[in-house]
């Protein structure tokens, strides 16, 4: 029961934020018409959809029992959480492949991040997650033998097929995000060493205000990184070590804590770009400012 509480509020309190993060989001991209945006607005919709995939897991969980559930059912409810969690983590990858992008090639950047390329990596981005997600629906070998009753990752995937699938998708990515991470950090160096040289002969050297810009949408998606790695690598970590060590029963461990610290990214991600992204944080401001602007109107109008 106190489980499904947890789960209900996380939810709804994922959902929410997320939600509210993609109506700003929608509204910058008609303002604005950066198409950069409608990574992050991806991101928002993957973080709404695991949100939803956990409902039908906290409604069982508010009835006190475990979810009895056939097995091809419970299959397809992992998928719906997998796939999801997946698209989440390849967002977080074409995020920051495109601030990188623009630091690394500024020239090229606005011919090579055109609409059609963004619209191709989204389009390549779901069908590689939806991939990831129903793979053990697909394949027999990477379901569990023993007909089980209870509804869980572990009771119907085998342990070492779910670690091929999460760690095929979070280990190989987190390596890249490393190398883009040093390769602007020697990028940034070496424009701080020029400016320095510069204002030691004498000139005046300025960089582009949009050059900034990138540098810091680069370091929204460092805290984003960051703050998914601390979410999700104690599951993956925990995951191996039950894999290579099955006597250590870790299995309840991994779904009632540490899945659930991995779930919070979902909520992270939105308050990361709701406080830290000033174009989001004034975004919403002024959605709320109307919100109560309408409130107060309507109010004057039926004391009127």
């Amino acid at each position: 029961m106190f489980m499904g509480w947890i789960l209900s509020m996380g939810s709804a309190l994922i959902i929410s934020t997320n939600l509210l993060v993609a109506i700003a989001l929608v509204l910058l991209i008609q303002k604005k018409g950066s198409q950069s945006w409608c990574f992050v607005l991806n991101l928002a919709i993957a973080d709404i959809l695991v949100g939803l995939a956990i409902t039908s897991i906290a409604t069982d969980a508010l009835k006190g029992r475990a979810s009895s559930v056939q097995k091809e059912v419970c299959l397809l409810r992992m998928a719906f959480v997998i796939a999801p969690s997946a698209a989440s983590i390849f967002t977080m990858f074409f995020i920051s492949l495109d601030r990188y992008m623009a630091i690394k090639l500024p020239l090229r950047y606005a011919q090579l991040m055109g609409r059609r390329m963004i619209a191709g990596a989204l389009i390549f981005l779901w069908l590689l997650s939806t991939a990831v997600g129903f793979m053990p629906n697909m394949v027999v070998e990477m379901q569990h033998s023993s007909n089980q009753s209870i509804c869980t990752f572990f009771s119907v995937i085998e342990p070492q097929s779910i670690i091929i699938v999460f760690c095929t998708t979070f280990f190989p990515v987190l390596l890249v995000f490393i190398y883009f991470y040093l390769d602007i950090l020697k990028i940034a160096c070496g424009h701080q060493r020029r400016i320095r040289q510069a204002m030691q002969a004498g000139s005046h050297c300025v960089m582009p205000s949009r050059y900034w810009g990138h540098v810091k949408a680069l370091k929204t998606v460092a805290v984003l990184v960051g703050c998914f790695t601390l979410c999700w690598c104690p599951f993956f970590v925990v995951s191996i070590v039950q894999v290579l060590c099955p006597p250590c029963e870790l299995y309840g461990f991994l779904e009632n804590h540490l899945w659930l610290l991995g779930l919070t990214n979902s909520l992270i991600n939105p308050l990361v770009y709701a406080f830290w992204q000033r174009e989001v944080r004034q975004q919403l401001s002024d959605m709320f400012a109307l919100l109560l602007l309408g409130s107060f109107l309507l109010k004057l109008k039926a004391k009127l």
